[in-house]
């Protein structure tokens, strides 16, 4: 194959753009581990004009074509946020989707690179779609197993293909599977009890009536208590408040729990069932037939997410985390959930990989994140 044979171009017409969006549904559509996203939901996360990501960040989106047929994609991210944050000047790469040809792959990273590094970055660090606050990270093992609510799926060449390019471990994400058949650990239970029995601590489902106030609460909460996290970056209002009415519709009280302390919100845990169970049946439609499927195979969800739990940095190794897994644990079975993955965890965070191994839980997937200096 001669290296003209692929064109890598900028996504600039409405036709590049379809075929952007769409690629992963042609490129997976006979793998059953891929749940096919929402398309919808796609084209929002993907529109500058209309998610709130945008409005501290750019970003170029590039499409791989040969023989006239795509064959690839890419994006190209400066997230300013981020590079205040850190005060650092990294750049980023996502949404990265490519057939087992490292030429494609490596015009698309190359295209992606000269991007950031135009743009006056100095390290180019991915993949990310389009932030650590959305999914992250590539599929490194388990291949044969479709990934839960809100974390990405890829081919196993991926790898082979981004280190051939020269990218690097920056940090390891850990998946955690937790069997909840079992009763939960006697030492949690001890430890969970004793915190609860002091005074002026609440732990209490999030009250749905009360949606949009509690989602303010937990902002607040996220914003301070991952702040010293790997790659963390503040989520702006509208980002949170976007992101929670997506959630919105899957949130189930019992396990999404706040605590309190004399009335103020001091920690929140948000358990999600795995509605990658259903929609894994939909191909990315809702319509015609879609909402019919996605309300009969919810009813069959069995397992739940573990996607965020913190306390802000005030009242962290008090314990209240014990009482958040405790009654996650129990209410996740008094709903008919056994099993369930806490993800993902930094693999340098040694509080929240020994809980989960407290917990019973195994690693059983690792999503990883790469990097290389410009």
């Amino acid at each position: 194959m001669s290296s003209e044979s692929v064109e890598v171009r900028p996504v600039e017409t409405k036709k590049t753009w379809r075929d952007f969006v769409t690629f992963p549904y042609r490129h997976y559509k006979d793998n059953p581990c891929w749940v096919p996203p929402l398309l919808m939901d796609q084209k929002v996360l993907l529109d500058p004009q209309k998610h709130p990501f945008y409005e501290h960040a750019k970003a170029q989106f590039f499409l791989a074509r040969k023989k006239g047929k795509p064959v690839g994609r890419i994006a190209a991210i400066v997230d300013d946020k981020h590079n205040e944050f850190h005060e650092e000047k990294t750049g980023f790469f996502g949404f990265f989707e490519t057939i087992e040809e490292y030429e494609v792959a490596e015009k698309l990273l190359t295209a992606a690179r000269d991007w950031v590094k135009n743009q006056g970055m100095e390290r180019f660090r991915g993949p990310v779609n389009p932030s650590q606050n959305e999914d992250c990270g590539l599929l490194i093992d388990a291949f044969d197993a479709p990934p839960v609510i809100m974390m990405p799926y890829n081919l196993p060449y991926y790898a082979d293909f981004l280190e051939r390019f020269g990218l690097t471990k920056a940090m390891d994400l850990y998946a955690y599977y937790i069997d909840d058949r079992n009763p939960p650990p006697e030492k949690l239970v001890r430890v969970a009890e004793a915190v609860r029995r002091r005074e002026n601590l609440t732990v209490r489902p999030i009250q749905m009536k009360n949606f949009d106030e509690e989602a303010r609460k937990v902002w607040y909460i996220y914003n301070n208590a991952w702040s010293k996290n790997w790659g963390f970056v503040p989520m702006t209002e509208n980002e949170f408040a976007h992101l929670a009415k997506n959630l919105k519709q899957v949130i189930v009280p019992e396990i999404a729990l706040m605590a309190e302390i004399d009335g103020k919100p001091v920690g929140f845990s948000l358990s999600l069932p795995d509605i990658n169970q259903a929609l894994l049946r939909l191909n990315g439609r809702l319509f015609p037939t879609g909402l019919p499927k996605l309300l009969w195979y919810s009813r069959k969800i069995d397992m739940i997410r573990i996607i965020i739990m913190g306390v802000i940095h005030e009242y962290q190794k008090h314990g209240i985390d014990a009482i958040f897994y405790l009654d996650t644990w129990r209410n996740a079975t008094q709903k008919g959930y056994w099993r369930g993955e806490m993800s993902w965890v930094l693999e340098n965070n040694e509080m929240m990989n020994r809980s989960a191994k407290m917990l019973g839980g195994r690693i059983y997937k690792t999503y990883r994140m790469y990097e290389m200096k410009l």
